[in-house]
């Protein structure tokens, strides 16, 4: 018996192989034998556990990529619970994006549960020195530069700069702004007066 091709069903073969290629993983081949989501990507072994989030965000932040090194801090606290670590790391990016008063908080809060973590210390100093709080800034960095037997110099320079602010704030004169007062004199005079 001899089969004929015709034009029509050379179309429909055409039409049906790449339609039974696409399976239910929405056209994703398995990996390893299983099914693979629409939304992982290909090549990556899902039984692997990623790398630690604070590690990617130290790394980030040391690229200066502070919005992703955030993510990342976010990642691990989502997997690891907010820890000491955790909470300063996000503080430290925080505080890396501008935003003082979450990254006071959160550094507060690293600080509340480990009392002598020198890295919450210290970025929570840098933020109240930020902020023009010199005097409780000087205090953190005490602290830091004690619970850190005073081996690191970046601490040691955050140290000198806060007891200088604090006692240039201490000393200082307090701004003399003048005020004036518009008062009348006859019909249509006016005349301006300083309180000094």
């Amino acid at each position: 018996m001899e089969v004929k091709i015709t034009r029509h069903r050379l179309l429909c073969l055409a039409l049906i192989v790449p339609l039974a290629a696409c399976n239910a993983t929405g056209g994703a081949l398995p990996v390893g034998g299983q099914d693979v989501s629409r939304n992982s990507p290909f090549g990556v072994d899902p039984d692997e556990t990623g790398v630690d989030g604070l590690i990617v965000g130290h790394r980030l932040m040391e690229a200066g990529e502070f919005d992703l090194a955030m993510r990342a801090y976010l990642r691990a606290g989502a997997e690891q619970g907010l820890t000491v670590d955790v909470l300063s790391a996000l503080g430290s990016a925080s505080l890396k994006l501008n935003r003082l008063n979450q990254a006071e908080d959160l550094l507060r809060k690293a600080v509340a549960e480990d009392e002598e973590f020198v890295p919450a210390l210290n970025n929570l100093g840098v933020v109240l020195m930020e902020r023009g709080n010199y005097g409780e800034a000087r205090l953190y960095f005490q602290r830091a530069f004690a619970a850190d037997s005073g081996q690191t110099d970046s601490i040691r320079e955050n140290l000198k700069a806060a007891i200088a602010n604090s006692q240039a704030a201490l000393y200082a004169e307090p701004e003399v702004t003048p005020k004036f007062t518009l008062v009348r004199r006859g019909a249509s005079t006016y005349e301006l007066l300083s309180e000094l």
